[in-house]
């Protein structure tokens, strides 16, 4: 506002009068305001991704442990809770098997902490707009922490941005390169409709549009563009 409206003189009467040129000219877009009954679940849905992901990050740690010991990692996925037992035990240094323990201790704190958000959550879903929940899940490779995600985060078409196309610019209709506000846009729905797409290959219905895509676009683009589109269905939903 300041580079638009220089003045050597401030004060509330002429920082109202810029304020008011620019909404005259729409220049200045008008705030969202998000639904405060809505922001609580939103916040906890948030909490939940991080709890989730320092929760991978102790499962990676407890197979670079194997590799740093020189031991053969478990075959069986210790992200399953019966898949834990006699983990540690195969360390022989006692240190070693605490880390470990230690690690497959906190693992399994935290498998009840989100489960039992997971709870919460979808029961909060239900209370604020259960319609539109139901059918982001009807969408092949959403299901229910997806839907929730895009749904608290995107809410309204009106403020939709996810990242999910890149920045170009043009002078004199010729393209004169890409760059600057790749990072404009809400990183929590650009990772839920990502995740979304890569979910969405494991259905067969979907591998037709990919070989279409891969073949116009390039392997290296074809996922971005399905992520796109996902993200330009999630939000007609």
């Amino acid at each position: 506002m300041r580079l638009i409206h220089g003045a050597k003189e401030e004060n509330d009467r002429i920082d109202a009068f810029k304020i008011a040129t620019l909404l005259r000219g729409g220049l200045l877009p008008m705030s969202y305001f998000y639904p405060p009954e809505m922001r609580p679940t939103r916040d906890l849905l948030r909490r939940r991704l991080h709890r989730v992901r320092e929760r991978g990050q102790m499962l990676a740690h407890v197979q670079n442990t194997f590799h740093q010991y020189n031991l053969q990692p478990p075959t069986s996925r210790i992200a399953f809770k019966g898949n834990r037992e006699g983990v540690a035990e195969r360390f022989e240094d006692a240190s070693a098997r605490k880390t470990v323990e230690l690690d497959l201790e906190m693992i399994g704190d935290l498998d009840e902490a989100i489960a039992s958000c997971e709870r919460h959550l979808e029961r909060s879903v239900k209370l604020h707009d259960a319609d539109n929940f139901y059918r982001l899940r009807s969408i092949p490779g959403v299901g229910k922490v997806l839907a929730m995600t895009i749904l608290y985060e995107m809410h309204t078409i009106d403020r939709f941005y996810a990242r999910l196309i890149r920045p170009s610019k043009e002078s004199a209709g010729k393209k004169a390169g890409s760059g600057g506000g790749a990072n404009i846009g809400n990183p929590n729905l650009k990772w839920a409709i990502s995740e979304a797409a890569v979910l969405m290959l494991r259905h067969g219905d979907i591998e037709k549009l990919m070989n279409r895509l891969r073949r116009k676009h390039g392997k290296g683009k074809a996922l971005g563009v399905l992520s796109h589109k996902l993200g330009r269905t999630s939000a007609a939903c």
